[in-house]
């Protein structure tokens, strides 16, 4: 998810990571076994003066399946499930209003609920350091990965409508 983000203008820095759970501290090689509750996230720091949380919400929906309610193409468990988190009362509010939007768009073209949930933020655990722009630092693996996953094929799926 860090491309998407890291491409808007406003989008001061983003950070992969892990919240959720019940581990402080958590690895990734415990995260993806599903041992500690905690799901893959990103932190995105953004400049409100330059690019809204609607925008963020519109960029967030438009780069994941809101249908899979067990993760993420080929990235499968709770752990990887989609969740906005939110921050305050006003973030909670538009993200709720945006999931309708999308529930209401979804459920028209393909008749499935948006699995995607909204939950308040919790302590945030950065990811190792390997996992951090790993698309810049590894771009061969990443773009084998998420070709593999069928990732842009399924995004194309479910956005590219008339």
């Amino acid at each position: 998810m860090e491309p998407p983000f890291d491409a808007v203008p406003g989008v001061i820095n983003t950070v992969s990571g892990y919240t959720g759970g019940r581990t402080e501290n958590p690895l990734y090689k415990d995260v993806s076994n599903g041992k500690t509750g905690h799901l893959e996230a990103l932190q995105v720091t953004y400049d409100a003066s330059k690019v809204s949380y609607e925008k963020l919400l519109d960029v967030f929906w438009h780069n994941i399946d809101p249908l899979n309610d067990n993760g993420q193409f080929c990235d499968q468990g709770e752990q990887y499930k989609s969740v906005i988190f939110y921050q305050d009362e006003a973030q909670k509010q538009l993200a709720e209003q945006s999931k309708r939007s999308i529930a209401n768009y979804f459920g028209k073209l393909f008749e499935q609920q948006v699995a995607t949930s909204i939950r308040p933020a919790q302590k945030f655990f950065p990811a190792e350091q390997y996992h951090q722009d790993y698309y810049l630092n590894n771009p061969k693996t990443y773009h084998f990965y998420r070709f593999t996953c069928g990732r842009d094929r399924r995004l194309k799926q479910l956005w590219d409508k008339d």
